[in-house]
């Protein structure tokens, strides 16, 4: 399965995590971009490994250029 890939990305405006009330099993994570609201759901081993993905990414950010 191929999927294409846009050459820009929607920023995050807002994002929110939960466990819903009947579902303890799963992560629900919400981002909020100008086009509107998507939900995910993760498991645990899915929710710890982008945990793990995010922080590992983050320490090699650079800081922000200033003017």
């Amino acid at each position: 399965m191929t999927t294409s890939r846009s050459t820009t990305a929607d920023f995050v405006t807002a994002f929110a995590t939960g466990w819903p009330e009947h579902q303890p099993d799963i992560m629900v994570l919400s981002l909020t971009t100008h086009k509107g609201v998507q939900d995910f759901a993760f498991n645990k081993e899915q929710a710890l490994l982008i945990a793990k993905t995010i922080k590992e990414t983050a320490a090699k950010l650079e800081k922000p250029k200033t003017s």
